[in-house]
């Protein structure tokens, strides 16, 4: 199931950067490396800024955790060679496809009866 999803980040990854100008990989093993990373950054690093950022979530119900991740985007863009995002709204962009992604995977992966 974790290399079901790394694969299925790598892809969201690379259908991010051929639909939205300004995110950027060179070949395919910079998306695999890129994916890593992002797991890596949503485990470890996401649940801290979620919590002290909590108030803002509150405040806009939610929506401040899509600004959370384009940031973490950016982050993993700036730690790996052969990733590029220029600027906050492609980073934005390629999070909202990541999450798409993310989204439909879980959906048609997801068991009812568990």
């Amino acid at each position: 199931m974790l290399i079901f999803r790394w694969v299925v980040s790598t892809l969201a990854i690379l259908l991010a950067s051929y639909l939205v100008p300004g995110v950027e990989v060179t070949n395919f093993w910079a998306a695999l490396l890129t994916a890593l990373v992002l797991g890596l950054i949503n485990a470890i690093i996401r649940p801290l800024v979620i919590l002290l950022t909590l108030p803002a979530n509150i405040l806009t119900l939610g929506l401040f955790t899509l600004i959370i991740n384009a940031f973490m985007l950016w982050l993993a863009a700036y730690l790996v060679p052969g990733f590029d995002v220029q600027g906050f709204w492609p980073a934005f962009a390629g999070a909202l496809i990541f999450w798409a992604v993310g989204w439909l995977s879980n959906a048609f992966i997801h068991n009812p009866k568990e």
